[in-house]
């Protein structure tokens, strides 16, 4: 298994809220589903260096409680599962439909200031080949990723 990990990002919610919002993936609905017309959220990641138009493949992505289904171009849909939680300090998912297997780690910490820090951490299982072609952009991916999180209004 490889494994990449995002930079700890910091969210200006406490922890209590942060794993709230993403140990029960239905919380993430009202976000998804307003994504595409949130010019905040569109600014925001065109400021991060990123194409704000990924906001309007949200609209594809599916929920359940436990689970999320993202439509991947030229892989079809990849699905996880949340498989453990651990109250305020972690969420994991592991891969249910997916090209390459694996399991994904959203960690929260409160931090000094009362808000909370957080890190992600995807462990692939990886071909030689496949590693070298694709690493270098799941480790952007997971990065991109945890941005994203990070921007969600987590109290609201």
């Amino acid at each position: 298994m490889t494994q990449y990990e995002s930079e700890v990002k910091q969210i200006a919610a406490p922890v209590n809220a942060v794993y709230a919002k993403l140990s029960n993936l239905e919380n993430l609905r009202p976000f998804i589903d307003n994504a595409g017309n949130n010019d905040a959220l569109r600014s925001q990641i065109e400021a991060a260096g990123y194409d704000a138009s990924v906001l309007d493949s949200l609209r594809d992505v599916q929920l359940t409680a436990d689970s999320i289904a993202i439509p991947a171009p030229m892989v079809g849909q990849v699905s996880m599962r949340i498989c453990e939680r651990e109250e305020n300090k972690c969420v994991k998912f592991e891969t249910e439909q997916s090209p390459v297997s694996g399991n994904l780690w959203i960690q929260v910490l409160p931090s000094s200031d009362g808000g909370t820090r957080m890190k992600l951490t995807l462990r692939a299982d990886l071909n030689p080949m496949i590693k070298m072609m694709i690493g270098g952009k799941l480790k952007e991916g997971i990065n991109k990723f945890a941005d994203m999180l990070a921007m969600i209004p987590y109290q609201s």
